[in-house]
């Protein structure tokens, strides 16, 4: 799917939450948009959206990256959590990411100042149960998988991948602008595609 800007920007405030504007360039809105389309169903493909939004000099940027916002099928079946896999719950997550280290290996944008909530899933069945909560700081980072990769196996156990390193690198290029003007502490909002 392609989404526009304006499309996102009227799904997130639909749900309440903030959508950055102000006055300051490179007020960013990070914005995962998960595919609604399979259900609950284990994919193991990168049928997301990362999608980025700010302004400069008044005028609007957007862009979007192929990516999964959900475990692949190795983090299904190989979770190192002995309470489950962990999948991302939509919602508005303020102010918990800053750009650190993700595993010590490279920069990426990382849960590191606040909570966030989680289902979990432990049945190995490759539908993802929503039914268990878990909240708390468990690394679910936004970060990278290969140069191009096909299939999302345990790139994520919960994380927000993207498909390619060329396109997080770009990502991680405006986060770093943002971060010079306004500090090191970012949103992430999570939508599902049915909400645009």
């Amino acid at each position: 799917m392609i989404y526009t800007r304006e499309q996102i920007e009227k799904a997130v405030k639909a749900k309440g939450y903030v959508y950055f504007a102000g006055p300051k360039d490179y007020d960013v809105n990070i914005v995962g948009v998960r595919n609604s389309e399979p259900g609950q169903k284990v994919t193991n493909i990168f049928d997301d959206k990362l999608t980025i939004s700010y302004r400069v000099d008044s005028k609007w940027h957007y862009h979007d990256w192929d990516a999964t916002t959900e475990p692949g099928k190795k983090g299904v079946m190989q979770f190192h959590n002995s309470k489950g896999v962990a999948r991302l719950v939509p919602g508005q997550y303020r102010g918990a990411y800053a750009v650190s280290m993700h595993q010590g290996k490279y920069d990426a944008l990382c849960q590191r100042l606040g909570n966030v909530t989680v289902w979990r899933d432990k049945n190995k069945d490759m539908t993802f149960d929503e039914v268990t909560t878990d909240t708390g700081m468990f690394g679910i980072n936004i970060h990278k998988a290969g140069t191009v990769s096909n299939f999302v196996e345990n790139w994520s156990e919960g994380c927000q991948v993207f498909k390619r390193t060329k396109g997080f690198n770009e990502f991680m290029t405006i986060i770093n602008k943002a971060k010079a003007i306004h500090g090191n502490h970012f949103t992430y909002t999570l939508i599902k595609s049915n909400d645009i």
